[in-house]
């Protein structure tokens, strides 16, 4: 197996596991808030989200987002590049909605934005050093695990609360003992 392979795999997991949680999520689970500011809506679209930033800006590509119409489709009143990177709050509870199958569209879009990109690669071009801000420099290797390692942790916290009793949903914190 290739790391082309392996990346390959890797992307797709976030999908999967989403699609895996669908016949649980109605509107209202989606929706809401386990007291936590983030929601499975959130963390779903998040996860979609920062997939479609990071790949369009390796690929050169316009994001799915815009290209496909999810922003229009979504109607959240976002600027085109938010991706709910340091979201307030108040900011990722105002990510609400009622087409939980949109969500897994636009996961669905984004993984294979991820996909196409990775079959425009070759196995030397993994190697090469993208962003030097940090220490070691990121190769693009790194990046497109990160990218997809983000997702996969963002869907799992999906997944938990979808596990969640409702009583996990009052918007009361419970006392501390």
């Amino acid at each position: 197996m290739s790391s082309l392979d392996i990346l390959r795999d890797i992307a797709q997991r976030p999908l999967d596991e989403a699609r895996a949680l669908r016949p649980a999520l109605t509107p209202e689970l989606v929706n809401a808030h386990p007291h936590h500011d983030n929601s499975i809506a959130w963390l779903l679209w998040h996860s979609a989200r920062e997939i479609d930033e990071q790949i369009a800006a390796l690929s050169g590509t316009e994001p799915a987002w815009t290209a496909q119409g999810f922003d229009a489709r979504f109607s959240l009143g976002l600027e085109d590049h938010d991706m709910g990177l340091g979201h307030s709050g108040s900011q990722a509870r105002q990510i609400h909605v009622e087409d939980t199958d949109l969500l897994l569209e636009h996961l669905r879009a984004a993984v294979q934005a991820q996909l196409t990109y990775l079959d425009s690669l070759d196995e030397a071009d993994l190697t090469e050093v993208i962003d030097e801000q940090w220490d070691p420099p990121v190769t693009r290797s790194a990046r497109l695990v990160s990218i997809s390692l983000d997702a996969v942790a963002h869907v799992n916290q999906a997944a938990y609360i979808t596990g969640m009793q409702s009583s996990a949903f009052s918007d009361e914190h419970p006392e501390t003992a």
